[in-house]
């Protein structure tokens, strides 16, 4: 549960402010009556379905990323700290990095990484081309 709120708080927080927002509008006086509960039903809904399936992606994403990683594949992490020079950072076993529960830690870099920010760095010129 701790891992669902780490990463799905700022989804949340968004949902609220929208939860708040329909009430404040449901409950004026020219909304027709029963708006309320269909308005609060409906919105939490929508968030919930949502909020849940970017959950689902992206905690099987990370489990995708953390299975290359232990298989000695490059992975490529985003890297928020420096939006100048190198927005990316690419991470394997071969270049220092550990895997400490969700997060990727080298003795180089002052930051860690955590896994649902990366995604498989896989070269097109590496991959396999199909034939047509």
């Amino acid at each position: 549960m701790d891992r669902f709120f780490e990463l799905e708080v700022p989804y949340i927080a968004i949902m609220l402010f929208f939860l708040a927002i329909t009430a404040f509008v449901t409950t004026k006086d020219f909304m027709p009556k029963g708006a309320f509960a269909k308005g609060m039903i409906g919105i939490f809904t929508i968030f919930a379905i949502m909020i849940g399936l970017h959950y689902y992606l992206t905690t099987t994403r990370m489990a995708g990323v953390k299975k290359i990683f232990n298989n000695g594949e490059t992975i490529i992490c985003e890297n928020k700290m420096r939006r100048t020079i190198s927005q990316s950072v690419l991470i394997s076993k071969k270049l220092g990095w550990r895997l400490d529960g969700d997060y990727f830690k080298n003795p180089d870099f002052e930051r860690d990484f955590h896994t649902a920010r990366c995604v498989d760095y896989a070269p097109i010129a590496a991959k396999p081309q199909e034939n047509k």
